[in-house]
């Protein structure tokens, strides 16, 4: 069984970063500390470069010409690849509100991905944006798609998902939802998104099991000081709040004042990042929507509805520490710890420390994205040619 250690970096564990070495066995973190066991082992400097755990983005509908609605196996190794250059090593699959066939076919393709992946990021499990929202917040929703409260059949994509369904959004002041939320609670992890709700009927769906904010103050309810709305409510309860941070979404004063209401431990920094990130301005698809991307700007074409994003979160944790000017030992939990606990992973990822996976990712100083590790595996490393 092969053995990396890992010397010379700056890691960052605990919320710190430390001078330590890391040893990965078997596709673990073996032991974080210093004057490690070397025998047996092959050494890696990280040459003063910090040391993370890698990044997990919960919210994203593709990238590199992919799109997770419409991507078939190749698809998803492309996709796999790309993403371990971007610092990610383990993703949620953004289903877009789809017609019932198409969703079970984009779920079948996601199942068998993480059921037999590659060597680069993993797909943790299926993120449903949709079908229960509603249509003034729709967004890129294909509003004749969109539908009422139904428990069985979200439960027959679970079925069909075989319980990957990780993750789903919904508006709960959609008729039926709030019962449906009732019936589902605890079968997989709950966000309010695309929403109307007046603010009484958030906080109900937040006791009834909801625990995140999908794409927060993006298509949703605004705070008004006589109708709190959506957005008075997830700001005050204990929520997790994702954050689409490429100045286009939200101004670098909103994601400061998010996070000084929420705290750096209940925000993650997602992409919502569709067909055209890491690639030109063009014509692209998301779901079953045309797409227009201008100066990196994503539309649906001949509007301006925003069509998701062409963010990475390579991106995005540079943009963080510049919007705030907090540095790593903050920035990072946004892209590690935050997005582990929400989806329930953090048992087994988004911190370095012994038993967990070793899916890592090393940065410079700047925050560049140097190499990416996954499974104890360097999948990704930077040409510096």
């Amino acid at each position: 069984m092969e053995k990396l250690l890992l010397t010379n970096g700056r890691v960052f564990t605990g919320g710190a970063l430390e001078d330590a070495e890391v040893l990965l066995c078997g596709g673990r973190i073996a032991a974080v500390g210093a004057g490690l066991e070397r025998r047996g082992a092959i050494s890696v400097d990280l040459r003063g470069n910090i040391l993370s755990p890698g990044f997990i983005d919960i919210h994203t509908h593709g990238g590199c010409g992919v799109d997770i609605n419409a991507a078939a196996r190749e698809d998803y190794e492309k996709l796999s690849r790309f993403y371990a250059s971007q610092g990610v090593t383990g993703f949620l699959a953004s289903i877009l509100t789809d017609t019932v066939e198409a969703t079970e076919r984009a779920i079948d393709a996601a199942v068998d991905f993480i059921e037999n992946p590659i060597a680069g990021a993993k797909c943790l499990g299926i993120h449903l944006e949709g079908p229960f929202l509603c249509e003034k917040y729709k967004g890129a929703m294909p509003p004749e798609l969109l539908r009422e409260g139904d428990a069985e059949l979200f439960r027959r994509y679970q079925r069909r998902a075989k319980g990957n369904v990780r993750y789903m959004t919904v508006a709960p002041e959609v008729p039926g939802v709030l019962d449906m939320l009732g019936k589902i609670s605890g079968e997989c992890v709950l966000a309010i998104g695309h929403s109307d709700a007046d603010y009484e009927t958030a906080v109900a769906a937040i006791d009834a099991g909801v625990e995140g904010c999908t794409h927060t103050f993006n298509v949703m309810s605004l705070f008004h000081q006589h109708r709190p709305a959506v957005m008075g409510a997830v700001l005050e309860r204990p929520v997790y709040c994702e954050a689409i941070c490429d100045g286009r979404h939200l101004h670098p004063g909103t994601v400061r004042m998010l996070l000084a209401c929420k705290g750096w431990d209940r925000v993650c920094a997602i992409t919502d990042a569709m067909q055209a990130a890491g690639l030109p301005d063009g014509a692209y698809k998301l779901g079953v929507n045309d797409v227009t991307v201008t100066g990196g700007d994503a539309m649906i074409t001949g509007t301006n509805i925003r069509a998701g994003s062409t963010l990475t979160l390579a991106q995005a944790v540079k943009n963080i520490a510049r919007f705030t000017g907090a540095g790593p030992e903050k920035v990072l939990r946004l892209l590690t710890a935050n997005p582990a606990k929400l989806i329930g992973e953090y048992f087994r990822r988004g911190e370095i420390a012994p038993g967990k996976d070793a899916d890592l990712v090393v940065l410079s100083p700047e925050l560049d994205v140097l190499a990416a590790c996954s499974g104890g595996e360097f999948v990704y490393a930077a040409d510096h040619r």
